[in-house]
């Protein structure tokens, strides 16, 4: 079933609240998705890029350690950069003025049991198996600050339940997706982007999603055209929403069988699966609130502040 929460905040003066309102929101998708839960916050973007990553030995894993071994790693192949570690319970954000594909391919290819979740400048993501308020809670998303963020709970329909399998999925810089329905031609995409260079962790249909807009954008696409492309390509029924540094967008397959509704103020856009997720809203009493079309491609960024449909 799973459900999806997104929060697009056009007013500056609400980013101190953005991990506490997406909280209020995850917390009423808990039995569309019991199974595991995650989240990615877009906070403030610094010089240094950041790649969050996880293991299931992450509590007790000496993160500076690896750091020293990605930084001399990534040294042997060429000029690098320093690399250091803050640790989250099991996951970890390091943080890099180097190259940060550069170090995902290096974590994927010298770290077994790690997986990478995320790089961006601005992205930080976090996921876990289990209650969905205890996800949140314990890697403080109510305290956090930032102009948006998307979120996931899941039920485990179809594949095991894992950390690794939960949503968001990013493999792009700043991109990434969370997904409610399935997808039937995600084997045949996956080996396509395969062999242009992309690298998977998960048997997902999801995370080809999240690949497949993220190629799409690294070809110069902004995040509506590439969306756009999907309603060709990608065969099945789904409900995406997607963030990228700036920006943010809702996306339904041409049937639109899964759930999905959008309410807009002139402070904030907020999507979920049902409208009682959005409800808790500051001024939700003056939104306007619709069930997005079928095939329509629907986005925000902090350039243009409203929909583009």
């Amino acid at each position: 079933m799973c459900g999806i929460v997104g929060l697009f905040l056009k007013a500056e003066r609400l980013e101190p609240d953005l991990g506490r309102l997406t909280a209020l929101m995850l917390h009423e998708m808990r039995d569309r998705g019991p199974d595991s839960a995650g989240f990615a916050i877009y906070g403030e973007g610094g010089t240094a890029h950041k790649v969050s990553v996880m293991a299931a030995d992450g509590e007790s894993r000496d993160w500076a350690a690896l750091a020293a071994r990605a930084e001399a790693g990534l040294e042997s192949a060429g000029p690098g950069a320093a690399v250091t570690a803050r640790r989250v319970s099991d996951h970890a954000i390091l943080e890099t003025a180097g190259d940060p594909a550069a170090l995902r391919h290096w974590l994927l290819d010298n770290e077994p049991g790690l997986t990478v979740l995320a790089t961006g400048r601005r992205i930080e993501l976090y996921k876990g198996v289990g209650d969905p308020d205890r996800v949140a809670a314990r890697f403080g998303l109510e305290g956090r600050s930032g102009s948006h963020a998307i979120a996931h709970t899941r039920m485990a329909t179809e594949s095991a339940v894992t950390i690794a399998g939960s949503h968001p999925f990013s493999t792009g810089a700043d991109t990434c997706l969370v997904h409610n329905g399935s997808l039937s031609n995600h084997n045949w995409l996956r080996l396509d982007l395969e062999r242009e260079g992309e690298r998977f962790q998960t048997e997902n249909d999801s995370e080809v999603a999240a690949a497949y807009v993220a190629a799409h954008m690294r070809r110069g696409r902004d995040l509506k055209s590439a969306l756009e492309a999907a309603i060709a390509d990608l065969d099945g029924f789904y409900t995406f929403a997607v963030g990228t540094a700036d920006g943010f967008a809702v996306l339904r397959d041409p049937i639109a069988c899964k759930p999905a509704v959008i309410a807009e103020t002139d402070d904030w856009v907020a999507m979920s699966s049902e409208f009682r997720a959005i409800a808790r809203l500051p001024g939700v009493g003056h939104a306007e609130i619709w069930e997005p079309e079928p095939g329509i491609v629907y986005s925000w960024s902090r350039d243009r502040g409203e929909a583009a449909a």
